[in-house]
């Protein structure tokens, strides 16, 4: 075995971050992931905060690597055939829509089970198959509005100020990360028993095991505005140096609760306890790599704060693997995200860029499906599947 999920097929409906998120990391691991669109192509190509690059989105083009793709009309009899003869040959479906719409299309889980009793069908979807908001749509900032994060992202700028929205989409990655687990704790028990199973994941039951206050009110019975007011008069006692500090050319992060670095930087400062201003008057005319690399070599964490784009030369990221080299049909040569953990027996592996819509029609309806050219000709001409190569 090379990979770890090099045996393991899977047909991947979903679009925008959520559930792509999820499908890639099993991609990375090497499963052969089938991404299915409809024929104008999912929603996740489009872009909603600027240009596009090689006809989709940098989010696609980031979320879909190793994936082949195939663009066919679900709501036809012939794409429907499609699917199910992909399902036949499969072992993973992973869906990310409101609960019902794959059951109105008659390809929900029971159906599936028909076609594959062991399929595995991973039901990703804000709010999960039950409960009272199970039919509201939702997006990652939904998710983390309920369950305390926008609010709690506000407080810690001003607790008297609005709440603030989180960056990076944390409501769609975490829970899809959760997706790819439970996925593969499904297969590990598919391995045993023989059996599959659905699994229903929500983004707000995600989000919320997520966030440790939950047990901090459950065990305190405190709200956040009493617990504030303890934590105020608790750090009154406390020499907190740490924080976000200013620095010539930008800012730094630095904490500074770890005993060994703060001795060793009253022996540098030559003091017998070191304050915040002290620490502000050291750095403000050291460079974000001066003082990052100086509180590294006393010990104390600290990094500078970058842009993304200045993250993609970060040395170490690079001495590490994180960026790859990788060719894309319209885009040409660029750079890309490598699998971000380390197999000591079975690496990760970042092969093939984002695809184009409906890109590998062929190769999936002649080799996975036994198709003729002519029948696939047929296809293209009554609008079953389509292809965009430009």
């Amino acid at each position: 075995m090379e990979q770890l999920l090099e045996d393991v097929r899977v047909l991947d409906l979903t679009h925008v971050w959520y559930g792509p998120w999820c499908t890639l990391m099993l991609a990375e691991m090497g499963a052969d992931v089938i991404k299915i669109e409809p024929p104008w192509g999912s929603l996740g190509r489009l872009s909603q905060r600027g240009p596009m690059y090689g006809g989709a989105s940098p989010t696609f083009h980031h979320l879909n690597l190793n994936k082949k793709d195939i663009a066919f009309d679900m709501k036809n009899e012939k794409g429907k055939k499609i699917f199910n003869q992909l399902v036949e040959k499969s072992d993973v479906v992973v869906t990310n829509f409101v609960p019902g719409t794959m059951e109105r299309l008659g390809i929900g889980y029971e159906d599936l089970k028909k076609i594959k009793p062991d399929i595995i069908y991973a039901a990703l979807s804000g709010f999960g198959e039950t409960g009272p908001y199970t039919k509201r749509p939702s997006y990652a900032m939904i998710a983390e509005s309920l369950a305390g994060f926008t609010r709690q992202q506000g407080d810690n700028v001003d607790p008297d100020g609005p709440p603030y929205t989180m960056t990076g989409a944390f409501g769609d990655l975490a829970p899809g990360t959760m997706a790819a687990m439970a996925i593969i704790a499904a297969l590990r028990y598919r391995d045993k028993t023989g059996k599959g199973q659905k699994i229903d994941v929500a983004q707000l039951d995600t989000m919320f095991a997520y966030n440790v206050n939950t047990t901090t009110y459950f065990v305190s019975g405190k709200d956040e505005a009493t617990r504030r007011i303890e934590q105020d008069a608790f750090r009154k006692n406390i020499i907190n140096i740490g924080g976000i500090h200013p620095v010539k050319d930008g800012h730094i992060f630095l904490m500074g609760f770890r005993a060994k670095g703060m001795e060793k930087l009253k022996q540098v400062l030559d003091v017998d306890e070191v304050t915040k201003e002290m620490v502000l008057d050291l750095i403000k005319d050291m460079t974000r790599q001066e003082a990052s690399d100086f509180f590294a070599d006393i010990g104390l964490p600290c990094s500078m704060i970058n842009y993304a784009s200045e993250s993609t030369s970060d040395p170490h990221l690079l001495a590490r693997g994180m960026v790859i080299d990788m060719n894309h049909p319209l885009l040409g040569d660029y750079k890309a995200v490598n699998f971000p953990i380390k197999f000591s027996e079975t690496p990760g592996v970042v092969h093939s860029p984002a695809p184009l819509l409906g890109e590998h029609n062929e190769l999936i309806l002649k080799e996975y499906l036994g198709y003729s050219d002519e029948e696939i000709q047929e296809l293209y001409k009554t609008g079953v599947i389509s292809q965009r190569l430009t």
